[in-house]
């Protein structure tokens, strides 16, 4: 199984945000095992989104702890390359957001099986299901029983 993971989901860690720190930081928990019941579990972080994730993460927690967080982040995520090719496309889906639109396309180009964000309604145009951390731990947990 392969899903992109939003930023606001690795700043949710990060900054260990109370409201959604759980539901994040097991979703760093299945990327580190990278295992699923029997299936292998992919875990991939737009690239474009790594430079979002320093930045906010610099401000909160100063820049070398923002350094060493991102290099730990990449241990867990795989880094998913952002194209020309992306940034065409995402341009093409007029959506209201277009961090938004890059991190869709970007997963319709690895065919993720899920977008991990905490924010839904921002991807509700695309075929790509989005959920929130919480929302996947229930979907994996039904589909083991």
């Amino acid at each position: 199984m392969k899903v992109l993971v939003d930023s606001n989901v690795v700043l949710n860690k990060l900054l260990k945000q109370p409201a959604f720190f759980a539901g994040s930081n097991a979703i760093f928990t299945l990327a580190e095992i990278g295992q699923i019941a029997n299936q292998r579990f992919e875990g991939y972080i737009s690239a474009s989104a790594v430079t979002d994730i320093y930045y906010i993460a610099g401000k909160s927690l100063g820049k070398t702890t923002a350094h060493e967080a991102i290099k730990k982040m990449l241990q867990v995520f795989y880094p998913a390359t952002v194209t020309d090719k992306n940034i065409y496309q995402a341009l093409d889906l007029e959506w209201q957001d277009f961090e938004d639109s890059v991190q869709y396309v970007v997963g319709e180009s690895l065919a993720v099986d899920y977008i991990i964000t905490r924010n839904i309604k921002d991807f509700t145009s695309g075929s790509i299901p989005a959920v929130t951390p919480e929302q996947f731990i229930e979907i994996i947990t039904d589909s083991e029983k």
